[in-house]
């Protein structure tokens, strides 16, 4: 990798209420370890000297500090207070990446994130300035709309992962410009600030854990790969 600085903006800002649960979900156990330090970690052991930037609700900051100090050991991560919307939670961990670079933005709660797609996100990010990483849509999808349903080709569909990644001078820009209640990702403001995103192949088992039936799916895929 090429000597440049690389940040990691892990967003972890869910509550819990679709998991049934008490707790924000990414403080859940998953295997013994709050699901949010299994992303930190890869991004630690993959891209050395990464700057790892977590943004969480300010009322989890005290308590993402203990969890940080027992399982993540010596890896440094810098905690930020997030924002109403995702789009302020993501601002809000931008405005520490202080240098040109690489800036992977990921979901704190796809704990399943691999070397490899790290490695191609980054490579791609800096040969294009993006990398977005979707797979493909497999079930029949239909849109329904003014009282009926129509059929859609799935073949002109993807659904979208992270890390969604960019060069520095991509995401900044872009992320200045006023909020839009149509941004529902980081690509999504890219684009609306003029600027094309490049897709990449994502990974099927880079799942998204948002309840009781997507961690045990996680913890399955994670006993496979062990």
């Amino acid at each position: 990798m090429i000597d440049i600085k690389k940040y990691a903006v892990v967003v972890a800002g869910g509550q819990g209420l679709r998991m049934g649960s008490a707790v924000p979900k990414q403080f859940l156990p998953l295997l013994g370890k709050p699901l949010l330090c299994y992303a930190i970690q890869a991004f630690a052991a993959t891209i050395r000297g990464i700057e790892i930037i977590l943004v969480l609700p300010t009322d989890q900051l005290n308590s993402a500090k203990t969890v940080l100090k027992s399982y993540l050991g010596n890896i440094h991560v810098t905690t930020v207070a997030g924002g109403a919307t995702r789009y302020e939670s993501v601002q809000n961990g931008l405005k520490k990446v202080n240098d040109d670079g690489v800036v992977f933005i990921h979901d704190g709660v796809r704990p399943l994130l691999s070397p490899d797609l790290i490695q191609r996100c980054y490579q791609q990010a800096i040969d294009r300035g993006s990398a977005i990483p979707v797979v493909p849509v497999t079930d029949s999808i239909r849109l329904v709309e003014n009282g009926g349903s129509r059929a859609i080709n799935r073949e002109h569909l993807r659904i979208v992962q992270t890390p969604q990644t960019f060069m520095t001078n991509v995401i900044l820009p872009a992320f200045a410009q006023p909020f839009d209640p149509s941004f529902t990702d980081e690509a999504n403001v890219v684009e609306a600030f003029g600027t094309p995103v490049h897709l990449i192949d994502g990974a099927l088992e880079n799942i998204k854990v948002t309840t009781p039936e997507d961690m045990l799916i996680a913890e399955t895929l994670l006993k496979a790969s062990a």
